[in-house]
Order: structure tokens, then sequence, then C-alpha cells
């Protein structure tokens, strides 16, 4: 059994170890005698995305960004996007998360196009949200992280939220909203990286690729202590 996972963008999109995250989920299939086939996909590639079960884009400053719009609009763009309408499991943080949307617009009112995989956009806000971060998610309990945007993103038509925000600003500092969730997309702000913090949430990504490749799937339990104390320790220390 295994899953074929890439990194899109590992070079450019990569802020405060969001590399990790590739990491975390291949230990944890790799624990559960899961083999994971790793490829990283880069600037100037242009390969389908369709052979691929989960997909991670990192996080990047705007100048990364703007870099990487004339290859997504070579064509890498529209496999991504076509990857997450035919329901592959995506996990994309922070500018990865904004680069699935529609635009972003400048504090001038210029727009920079986006791919429009998911139906979100995003704004400039006039400050930074910056600090530590928690959200509750229905899916996937509490979601502890640390967030760095100026960006605000805004969802709407069938995208919902991943969790409702008790710390920090989440997408735009004004609904309570973080994150997003359309077909077997998780996308959020969380850098950190956030999945090694966050053990339930990886597992639900990693069941959600696996039951699209085989099917109804159980995750063999792991020992999440040391993760889930941590984790604790941290919402006690922010009185949460």
């Amino acid at each position: 059994m295994e899953l074929k996972m890439c990194h899109i963008y590992p070079d450019l999109l990569n802020l405060y170890g969001d590399r990790g995250n590739t990491v975390c989920m291949e230990k944890r299939l790799q624990w559960r005698g899961i083999e994971c086939l790793f490829a990283e996909v880069k600037y100037g590639d242009s390969d389908p995305l369709s052979d691929y079960d989960l997909i991670f884009i990192g996080g990047g400053q705007d100048f990364e960004q703007k870099l990487l719009m004339e290859d997504l609009q070579r064509g890498k763009g529209n496999n991504i996007k076509a990857a997450a309408e035919d329901g592959k499991t995506f996990l994309a943080i922070c500018g990865g998360y904004q680069l699935l949307g529609h635009y972003y617009q400048m504090s001038d009112g210029t727009k920079c196009e986006y791919i429009g995989a998911i139906d979100v956009f995003t704004v400039a806000g006039e400050k930074r949200m910056i600090g530590n971060t928690a959200c509750i998610s229905e899916e996937a309990g509490t979601i502890v992280g640390f967030e760095n945007h100026a960006g605000k993103t805004f969802l709407s038509g069938t995208v919902r939220s991943l969790g409702t925000v008790l710390k920090g600003s989440g997408n735009n500092g004004e609904d309570g909203r973080e994150g997003a969730r359309y077909k077997n997309v998780f996308a959020t702000y969380y850098h950190g990286p956030v999945l090694p913090k966050n053990p339930e949430l990886c597992d639900l990504i990693l069941k959600t690729a696996l039951e699209r490749k085989y099917g109804f799937f159980e995750l063999q339990p792991l020992d999440d202590s040391a993760e889930n104390a941590a984790k604790e320790g941290l919402l006690r220390s922010w009185k949460l």
C-alpha cells in the first residue's frame, strides 16, 4: 500500500519550516507500514498532477508569489485546478492558500489574478496579522499554529472554513473563520509547521487521501501523547 505525495515549489514556498509538513505526513505513513513515494514539482515543471494522491503547497512572501505567476500561467495553474476539482487531497499554507483562490487585490486596487481552484479571494490589509493562533475544527478538533500575513482572505460559494478562530486573526480578522475546505482541499494560514503540532489534522488529511485511493480506510492509532501534551501546554498558556 502506498501514497504518492508531491511538494509544489519546494524551493520558493517554504516559509517557517512549512516543508516539515511533508516530513510529518511521510513519517506517520511509514510508522503504519504505508509507503510514501515523494516528489518535488519545481518552477518550470509542467507534468500533470494526476499521478499524485497528496499535494502540498507551502507559504511564501509576495515576491515569490509574483515570481510564480508566469509559471502558473504556462499550465501548472490549470494542472493544480484540475487536480483539486478531481478530488485530489491538498494541503496549502498561507501563500499557497492564496494562490488557490481567484485573486489578490493590492492596497492600490490592482488585482493579481490567481488560479481559481477554490472560491476564495484575498485583499491587502492595512496591518499584518501575526502571532500564535488557534481554531476549533469540527473535523480535526483544536488546531494550533502561527500566522503572519497581511492578506485578508474571504470565502464564498461552496467553500467552508477549516475552523472557527479561538485565538488570533484567522482568514481576515473579521469573520472569525480560519482556513478553507473544498472537496479534499485543506487550506490554512497556520505555519509552524502546522502538522507536527496537530496529529489529528495530519491523520485526517492522510485518511482523506487514502480513502480516495482505496475506499473506506481506518488508520492504525499512533502514540501521540507527546504531541498532545505539547499542544495542551500551549492552550493552557494562552488560557484557552
